[in-house]
């Protein structure tokens, strides 16, 4: 994988050392059918490692947020944003010199996950359930505000 001008550690004014030098974004994938989200168990050597979370990624300075994660999303799990829509996208953990964004989408159609190594696995996760993981933490930081925005969704889907 290329690197990219996004690559690389801020130090940010919340005390906290966060991966994007131009902030970062991810993709949750909603089934309202069961509910549930694709969840990403992380593997060991990466930020967070062997905890759950979406696949994201440091944004690169040309890209939009929703473009960042959506490049994520290929490069992590080999999903094309043509197999998804995108439902909502201002999800935000904002600290001012650093954001994180999270994309939530619904798939299109049924589609299969060929994760890459930043994954031990790709698992649907009913919305109930997600809490009893172990969370990334910058995740579940923001997984109330997360949960409440799918439940918004969910009654207009």
């Amino acid at each position: 994988m290329a690197t990219s001008d996004g690559d690389g550690w801020i130090e940010c004014s919340c005390g906290a050392k966060h991966w994007g030098l131009h902030g970062a974004a991810g993709v949750l994938i909603v089934d309202p059918s069961i509910p549930s989200v694709l969840m990403q168990h992380r593997a060991e050597w990466t930020h967070g490692g062997a905890t759950w979370g979406i696949p994201g990624g440091a944004r690169d300075s040309h890209e939009t947020a929703v473009q960042a994660a959506l490049r994520e999303l290929f490069e992590e799990w080999g999903v094309s944003e043509t197999l998804l829509e995108i439902v909502h996208d201002e999800v935000w953990t904002d600290h001012g010199d650093w954001s994180y964004h999270t994309v939530i989408a619904t798939p299109a159609r049924k589609f299969d996950v060929t994760h890459n190594a930043e994954s031990q696995e790709a698992r649907w996760v009913a919305l109930d359930e997600v809490r009893n993981l172990d969370l990334h933490p910058g995740f579940a930081a923001h997984w109330d505000q997360v949960e409440l925005t799918i439940a918004g969704l969910l009654k207009s889907l």
